[in-house]
């Protein structure tokens, strides 16, 4: 936001600041592109209102919404494959058949830079109408150096088209291609010494995630990742316990991970490791939804031992088609009996922290201007009912970039 830009002032909000709802109406002033005040509305000293832009009054403000797991950068789909779930087929033997992840593989290798960026774009929009103001795009559907650089290339261009904040994992170690079959060490060979290297030398990476699981790869492999990211100051994440416990969430806590994600299988060793790093939990509905698993995540074990638990989309071609992020709130909510305030904490300021970016998630002087206002009347309304259409206005960097009223003035 330029120095030129008008402050801006909302009035009466029922606001959550990415923990809690305040106790009683808030007014919110805007700065330069950041919270320049926040005061109840009954102690508001109006000459502070003097030069601002009065931007709305009632509603509820929330922190812009943090998606901190995404796979949006592929080309085509696996609706076939949701079919032969339905028809019986687990996701496992899906993969071992050449389909899953490789059938994504393939049509990300096929396509160009420019048509990946045109296919992601409406998923990328999708998620911003519904609240978004930062996201995390891994790749992973390249698995060669140039195709995965290729992804991340398109992940920083989308940045640049619309007002949000991405930010890149490379997610190399994701599966096994077919030109190292029966070779995956030789693949996470190259993933160490040529792709991360090659990824950080183009500027194109923020971090680096490995699925660790049978149908994947080995703790060992993973932690040979992890040295190569330390290595290079790239932090780590990784998908793990999805399928089965290989002890991949307390390894990622070793080498001080930002989040482990997925982690139905996580045991109670596990989330003290985690609790111990400050390693987040990330939690994954719209795949456990998806792939209709039954082994729900140890949500009482991370409460208990107050390990922060972050909500995301998983929007991905094949597991979690999924780009409407209050939908992962009520998923959260309803599949795994999070109430709605965690569930919108997990979407604001423990996604913030899965990303290594405390900074943003909250509404606190002093913090980045991302927010989003809301056209419901307190913010369990949010995970509460399956709605499109809610978001009043969405301000990224302390500017306007989406109102509802100009929208409908503007048809």
């Amino acid at each position: 936001m330029s120095p030129s830009a008008p402050r801006l002032l909302w009035r009466e909000l029922c606001l959550f600041d990415g923990l809690t709802t305040l106790a009683e109406p808030i007014n919110l002033l805007v700065a330069d592109g950041k919270v320049a005040g926040l005061w109840p509305t009954r102690l508001f000293p109006e000459a502070m209102a003097e030069g601002a832009v009065e931007a709305g009054r009632g509603g509820v403000m929330t922190p812009g919404l943090v998606d901190c797991h995404t796979h949006l950068v592929y080309a085509g789909n696996r609706a076939a494959e949701f079919e032969q779930r339905l028809e019986g087929a687990s996701y496992a033997e899906i993969a071992k058949a050449g389909g899953g992840i490789l059938s994504t593989v393939r049509a990300t290798r096929a396509a160009s830079e420019d048509e990946l960026l045109a296919q992601s774009l409406p998923r990328l929009q999708a998620l911003l109408d519904d609240g978004v103001t930062t996201l995390e795009i891994k790749s992973g559907y390249g698995l060669s150096s140039a195709d995965e650089l290729k992804m991340l290339r398109v992940a920083r261009r989308l940045g640049e088209l619309l007002p949000l904040r991405i930010t890149t994992t490379l997610l190399g170690a994701h599966a096994l291609p077919p030109e190292f079959a029966g070779d995956s060490d030789g693949y996470i060979a190259l993933v160490c010494n040529e792709m991360i290297p090659a990824a950080v030398a183009a500027g194109l990476v923020d971090a680096v995630d490995v699925f660790c699981e049978n149908i994947a790869f080995s703790p060992a492999q993973c932690e040979l990742v992890f040295q190569a990211a330390q290595r290079h100051g790239l932090p780590i994440k990784v998908h793990a316990e999805q399928l089965s416990n290989q002890g991949a969430s307390a390894l990622a806590a070793r080498y001080q991970g930002l989040s482990a994600d997925h982690i139905e299988f996580l045991d109670e060793a596990g989330v003290q490791a985690m609790a111990a790093a400050g390693t987040v939990a990330t939690l994954l509905p719209g795949a456990f939804y998806t792939l209709r698993e039954t082994q729900l995540p140890p949500i009482a074990l991370l409460r208990q031992y107050a390990v922060p638990m972050a909500l995301a989309s998983d929007a991905n071609p094949g597991t979690s088609p999924i780009c409407f992020p209050t939908l992962t709130l009520n998923q959260a909510c309803t599949l795994f009996r999070l109430t709605p305030r965690e569930a919108l904490a997990g979407m604001t300021a423990h996604a913030a922290r899965a990303l290594g970016r405390a900074d943003l998630g909250r509404i606190e002087v002093g913090a980045p201007a991302d927010l989003c206002l809301w056209d419901v009347q307190q913010p369990a309304e949010l995970a509460y009912a399956v709605q499109p259409g809610r978001l009043r206005q969405r301000i990224f960097n302390g500017a306007i970039s989406y109102s509802k009223e100009a929208n409908i003035h503007a048809r």
